[in-house]
């Protein structure tokens, strides 16, 4: 362990999700452990874990992606009792309340092969019928789908209680979190030798985890990486519609990018990824965006929530691989003591404690507890992608 002030074992760049998990489990494993965590952001406004829809799903059609979710939902039916600070828990407000995934003839060869791995996993995953969707959700016109694939046990929570409760756990076992901003990873040669803050502070250590979300390519560049990660805004909109659903509806995703779910207060939470979102660092959102292009949707598959109000939106950012929309996890082969936890394109928020867990055992020198080295960065070197059975 390191003792003299400004030295580290380890520097965690971001103190979102990623960063939260990554410090707990390195202090969880090795309490004598030097680690701080540099956050620009503490009150979390820019946050896309607390500005994202909060979504923890199953459905991946990567076998690691299905076992990292695994681990997710083990962690998360634990996580109050585990994250507790001196009896205080965390109320992380889970709800169960399944995902589906509507399927359209060109989509149904990828669902049926995704369905097969995912049981094969031995995930609890459904197929349903569009008669089966009609009576489940009476409200939704499935004509023109061939069926969808549900998953009971994917849902969503409070995504700030859950940052909250890693921040509090890991800041008990004495990581040190730092309000400021890294604006130079420090290298000499081939090796990582600390980070310059904002404030003109330096931090010196031997490992540094670039966990700055959306911010990943920017830090990235500062030790001469180039990351292919762009920051692209995506937005929700909540809406109170007229009629009200009987009872919870799941997060419901259209094979065109559409997404929404129920929300507390009667309201429905609304998306969309689309090809033409902004890249950059935009937190506006747009209102024509919803009129003109995500409610005639909307209304077409849920025909009565053509009469509703939009009582507000926001705008969040993803971290994108535009490689292969993959995340980015492992030391940079170039440059020894940095390592990478970037371009989770959205699935940041469930994938962190895995993530987390896995970093922490790499920095080390332990054996993983599950093997994340398909995500490795040597393939962003290479120009090999993912592809979705998983082959490089």
């Amino acid at each position: 362990m390191i003792m003299e002030k400004n030295c580290y074992d380890v520097v965690i760049v971001g103190g979102g999700i990623m960063g939260c998990c990554t410090a707990y489990y390195l202090m969880n494993a090795d309490n004598n452990l030097k680690v701080a965590v540099v956050e620009m952001d503490p009150g979390y406004v820019y946050a896309s874990t607390t500005l994202s829809m909060a979504n923890i799903r199953i459905q991946f059609s990567l076998k690691e992606n299905i076992q990292i979710s695994q681990y997710a939902f083990e962690c998360l039916d634990r996580f109050e009792e585990e994250m507790a600070v001196d009896g205080d828990k965390p109320s992380i407000s889970y709800r169960r309340e399944g995902n589906l995934f509507l399927v359209d003839e060109d989509g149904r060869q990828t669902a049926e092969e995704g369905l097969a791995l995912q049981k094969a996993l031995g995930c609890q995953i459904e197929w349903y019928s569009p008669e089966q969707i009609r009576k489940h959700y009476p409200l939704y016109d499935p004509d023109g789908y061939v069926g969808g694939t549900f998953g009971p046990q994917d849902g969503h929570l409070d995504a700030y209680s859950v940052l909250m409760g890693y921040r509090a756990k890991a800041k008990f076992l004495e990581a040190k979190f730092i309000k400021d901003e890294v604006v130079e990873v420090l290298v000499d040669a081939h090796n990582v030798t600390g980070v310059k803050l904002a404030s003109g502070e330096r931090l010196t250590t031997k490992v540094v985890v670039n966990c700055a979300g959306a911010w990943a390519a920017k830090v990235a560049r500062t030790a001469g990486l180039v990351l292919p990660i762009e920051p692209t805004m995506r937005q929700i909109f909540a809406l109170d519609t007229k009629v009200k659903p009987e009872g919870p509806l799941p997060l419901t995703i259209l094979p065109s990018g559409l997404y929404f779910r129920t929300e507390t207060g009667d309201l429905i939470l609304l998306g969309k990824s689309m090809d033409d979102d902004p890249v950059g660092f935009n937190f506006t959102w747009d209102r024509k965006r919803f009129e003109d292009i995500l409610w005639p949707e909307l209304a077409e598959f849920v025909p009565v929530f053509d009469t509703l109000k939009l009582m507000r939106g926001w705008a969040g950012l993803y971290a994108v691989n535009t490689l292969d929309e993959n995340a980015i996890i492992g030391e940079w082969p170039k440059l020894k003591g940095l390592f990478l936890a970037n371009g989770f394109s959205g699935h940041g928020l469930q994938q962190g404690p895995a993530v987390g867990r896995y970093l922490s055992e790499l920095i080390l020198g332990r054996k993983p507890s599950l093997d994340l080295s398909i995500f490795r960065p040597e393939r962003i070197l290479e120009n090999k992608p993912l592809s979705e059975g998983g082959i490089i």
